[in-house]
């Protein structure tokens, strides 16, 4: 059926209903639209919410855990889950919107040319309306008057008194009215016949043509709605194998979780590889002898204290189980140090810009003085440095891991040492790689400059180097782990302590790792200095001596640029000049002190509000100051 010859009187409704289509369109487009910002924020939501519960650099080591594998796999998923979601806006954006909003501008700039056209024919058939009712009105009037002109020259004619001059007037007059209807008549009967042809055409041929052309633009629509429809759908349709995908994956990796596996896996995360504690032998107090103590118990009473626990009416005994006694609350407890010195101004002229500081060797006074409230001679303590380092550096662990259990600490060795090997690798493929460019350059000068490789060389030399020496230290300290790894044997038995002072002669060499493990696998660097200290007591004096002499140098932990000049006039300190570079060896432990090195003969303090400090990254809670 056709709207031109169903609805040829229908031209303002069909105006109104082409509108309404054009408007549904627009309708529809901002519904998909609408839809695509949806997908958008759900997929920006899933993403954020994978992105949340991603490992953290300090949680990579749970990776070794099939269920923490599982989790983090099913995150990754999520990422391409929401990812598929952020195509379906694409897809609807490109495919949908886009397109619906181009059409809609060509159905308008369509629609309005056809109604144009429309509304000048139905002004043409208007126009020539009105020119037939003029012609007929003309003709109408040139009737009346003819029959009033006739009507008087009859009059005329019978009167006998009117002349003969006005007879004829008349008559004359009444022929000239006749000929002017006659014309009217013409050219009303010339208008109508024209009129009806136009109209004729008007509305069997010309709005005809406009409507079936209105009514394929419509149904053009119509299809157009039904594509886009369908393709609604097929943007959703698309994307179900790969969440299909997603979704197998999830569930392929929740399957490959291992309990028994997890559960192996917790041992070798947390052995210690020490042995269980033999059995305490039996200490007969009827008998002429000192009082001993376990050999793996630590204890701050002293052999000649026995007075004083009875009258205390308690024992001093404190077993490793215990996670904190008496001695280490005071070696840990804070100590009273002296303000950091306020930095100068860069602007200000001060003649002194430092204040007289506390000196390294003042600070170790407290700490001499609390072991002399424990014991009746200060001992001679192994590895104090690496105690003083242990208890001082907040956070920070020691670079052998020594901090841990002897199976742990040879895996974490074992791992550096497989690290430090892949960078040699690295370094050494690019020396390799520079080595035949230089080769080329030199059979080949127009191909470039072969000195110009030879700095580079030159750096992954030095690096090479570094890197073999930090890989033998390591390997010395692994070789050290793995030689005192316990055997599988009898269990060992507790003897006493002084009983074995007594008949054994004390070690020389300064050897702090043997002297920090413990039966029940607690593994720290304080208690067994104690235990060490107690052993072997000796004045202060040659203890400070054993201190300096021979503890091993302390690595660096980052570098430093000196914001001021400062003098270290006092002992301990070190001069520094305003932009030196320097590293650091000891940071900051809250008494406004920076321990730094020059080179392997000068070291010492400076104030740490005088220097810009850069800790190494793997330095934990590395800090800047400034």
């Amino acid at each position: 059926m056709s709207w031109g010859t169903e609805l040829w009187d229908q031209f303002d409704n069909l105006e109104k209903h082409t509108q309404w289509g054009i408007d549904f369109v627009e309708k529809y487009t901002k519904f998909v639209k609408e839809r695509s910002e949806i997908e958008l924020n759900y997929a920006r939501q899933i993403r954020n919410l994978s992105k949340k519960y991603q490992p953290k650099k300090k949680e990579e080591d749970d990776n070794k855990y099939t269920w923490c594998r599982a989790f983090h796999s099913t995150l990754n998923e999520l990422n391409d889950y929401a990812g598929q979601h952020e195509l379906i806006a694409e897809n609807m954006t490109s495919q949908i919107i886009a397109e619906l909003t181009r059409y809609a501008q060509e159905i308008k700039t369509e629609r309005k040319a056809h109604f144009h056209d429309g509304r000048k024919a139905q002004q043409q058939v208007e126009a020539s309306w009105k020119q037939l009712e003029s012609c007929k009105r003309k003709f109408e009037r040139d009737c009346k008057e003819a029959d009033r002109a006739q009507q008087y020259f009859e009059k005329l004619d019978a009167d006998i008194n009117v002349t003969k001059a006005d007879v004829e007037k008349a008559r004359q007059q009444a022929q000239m009215r006749h000929q002017m209807a006659s014309d009217s008549k013409n050219e009303y009967s010339s208008c109508l016949q024209k009129f009806n042809q136009e109209q004729n055409e008007h509305y069997y041929t010309i709005i005809p043509n406009i409507f079936q052309k209105i009514q394929a633009m419509e149904e053009k629509r119509i299809e157009r709605m039904g594509e886009s429809l369908k393709t609604f759908a097929e943007v959703d349709r698309q994307i179900l194998p790969i969440i299909g995908k997603c979704l197998d994956g999830i569930t392929q990796v929740a399957e490959s979780i291992e309990p028994k596996n997890d559960s192996s896996q917790v041992i070798e995360s947390y052995k210690s590889g020490f042995e269980p504690p033999g059995d305490v032998e039996f200490e007969d107090y009827g008998q002429a002898m000192k009082r001993t103590v376990s050999e793996t118990s630590l204890t701050n009473s002293r052999s000649d204290s026995k007075a004083d626990r009875s009258s205390k009416g308690k024992s001093k005994t404190l077993w490793p189980f215990i996670k904190k006694n008496k001695l280490m609350s005071l070696l840990t407890s804070p100590i009273p140090r002296q303000p950091p010195p306020d930095p100068p101004s860069p602007s200000a002229v001060t003649p002194d810009p430092c204040p007289t500081p506390q000196t390294p060797k003042q600070s170790k006074e407290p700490l001499s003085h609390r072991f002399n409230d424990l014991m009746t001679s200060k001992p001679k303590m192994h590895c104090l440095r690496s105690l003083r380092r242990g208890v001082s550096i907040r956070g920070s662990n020691p670079e052998d891991f020594s901090h841990l259990p002897p199976e742990q600490r040879r895996k974490k060795l074992q791992a550096k040492i497989d690290d430090i090997n892949k960078d040699i690798q690295k370094e050494m493929d690019q020396r390799d790689a520079l080595t035949k460019m230089k080769e080329v350059y030199v059979k080949n000068p127009q191909m470039g400059d072969p000195n110009s490789v030879d700095p580079r060389l030159a750096e992954i030399a030095h690096n090479i180097e570094k890197l073999q020496a930090e890989a033998q230290k390591f390997e010395g300290w692994l070789a050290e782990v793995e030689g005192r790894m316990p055997v599988k044997s009898d269990p060992p038995k507790r003897t006493s302590v002084l009983y074995e002072t007594q008949n054994s002669t004390p070690p020389t060499n300064n050897n702090c790792a043997q002297d920090r493990e413990s039966p029940d696998g607690s593994y720290t660097e304080e208690p067994s200095s104690e235990v060490q200290s107690k052993v072997q007591p000796e004045t202060a004096e040659s203890g400070d001596e054993f201190d300096d002499a021979d503890e091993e140098m302390l690595p660096t932990i980052g570098t430093c640029k000196a914001l001021y000049q400062f003098e270290g006039a006092n002992e301990g300190t070190i001069s520094v000049v305003e932009g030196e570079l320097l590293y650091v060896i000891e940071e900051d432990k809250g008494d406004g002190w920076t321990r730094i090195r020059r080179n392997e003969e000068e070291e010492g303090y400076v104030p740490t509000s005088y220097v810009e400090v850069f800790l190494d990254s793997n330095a934990k809670g590395a800090i800047t100051y400034i």
